[in-house]
């Protein structure tokens, strides 16, 4: 059977979707949606409602075309909230699809690529790379304003532990002065869907030229930003834009950040600013609970899944061979 033409939610159901899921999350439906149509269609399946033959035999094709299993589980989610908005039974959860999604992710049962940590004293290496003058033929030298703002990117990303996508969406509104050091209010995030406030602190730090809360007054005031969005692009005439930057642009900025310091930048993205904070806090003897006031993480096992690479090197009879 071909696919109806018209499959988008209504106004209503739209706006109460959109209202339930942070907007990084609904982009990233809206995006798999349209490509599991695209499937339902090419392969004569209705996509909504969808059966489950038709789900089996998508995530079947995904896999063997190579996607992970975090893209796989990702479009099922999807699929499972297209259904759920339009009031119908979930489809992914027959016996059919979980058989085939068990064994795919038995095939594929590698573990994902974690990001690399990027965390002292190789973060503070890779701060000092950035530029601090932009030089022009034609007219004065002046203050680099990318390399303000990627140095105000690691420090705030690393001690503010938000996710990239947080980072993203971050705006002047939401930082407020403190005693201490600046507080970052959020409403909506990954793990909070309802609108509560969640509160990120950013110290002084005790080293002004690696201070977060230095560097983003220093970027917020060398930009003109007064309102609007904190990360921003710049032109190659060294202006700064009003349109802000994808969690994507924002991992391009700290691979070749970490390349300009001369580094091999395999595994790097702006997670890894969040990986090193936890895996850095962790090294120096702060509990899970400590670390997750900060990172927001509900589960506190999910903590573990940062340091054990670097756990496993300690008290390791391996690094004591005399080879």
């Amino acid at each position: 059977m071909l696919l109806p033409e018209d499959l988008s939610l209504d106004a209503a159901e739209a706006a109460f979707a959109s209202a339930s899921r942070a907007s990084s999350t609904l982009r990233g439906y809206r995006s798999d949606w349209t490509e599991f149509v695209t499937w339902c269609r090419d392969n004569h399946h209705i996509a909504l409602p969808a059966t489950d033959l038709a789900i089996s035999r998508y995530i079947s094709a995904l896999a063997t075309a190579g996607a992970k299993v975090g893209t796989i589980s990702r479009r099922l989610s999807t699929i499972r909230f297209a259904h759920k908005v339009r009031n119908h039974p979930d489809p992914t959860q027959t016996a059919r699809v979980i058989a085939v999604w068990e064994g795919i992710r038995r095939q594929l049962g590698a573990p994902p690529d974690q990001a690399r940590p990027l965390m002292p004293p190789l973060l503070l290496d890779v701060v000092d790379a950035c530029p601090a003058m932009t030089k022009w033929k034609t007219r004065d030298d002046e203050p680099s304003l990318s390399g303000i703002r990627d140095r105000v990117l690691l420090l705030v990303g690393f001690v503010s532990a938000l996710r990239a996508s947080e980072l993203a969406a971050l705006e002047v509104d939401q930082i407020k002065p403190h005693e201490r050091g600046l507080v970052i209010e959020l409403t909506h995030s990954k793990t909070n869907q309802t609108g509560d406030l969640e509160l990120v602190v950013l110290p002084w730090g005790a080293r002004q030229d690696y201070c977060p809360v230095t560097a983003l007054r220093n970027w917020l005031t060398a930009a003109g930003i007064t309102e609007g969005l904190v990360f921003r692009s710049i032109s190659k005439g060294n202006r700064v834009s009003a349109r802000g930057l994808s969690p994507d642009g924002l991992s391009r900025l700290v691979t070749q950040a970490v390349t300009r310091a001369g580094l091999d930048a395999t595994g790097f993205s702006a997670h890894s600013l969040r990986a090193g904070f936890v895996t850095y806090a962790a090294k120096r003897g702060a509990t899970s609970l400590q670390i997750a006031r900060q990172t927001r993480h509900k589960d506190l096992a999910s903590i573990g899944i940062y340091t054990r690479i670097e756990d496993a090197w300690e008290e390791n009879a391996a690094t004591q061979l005399p080879l």
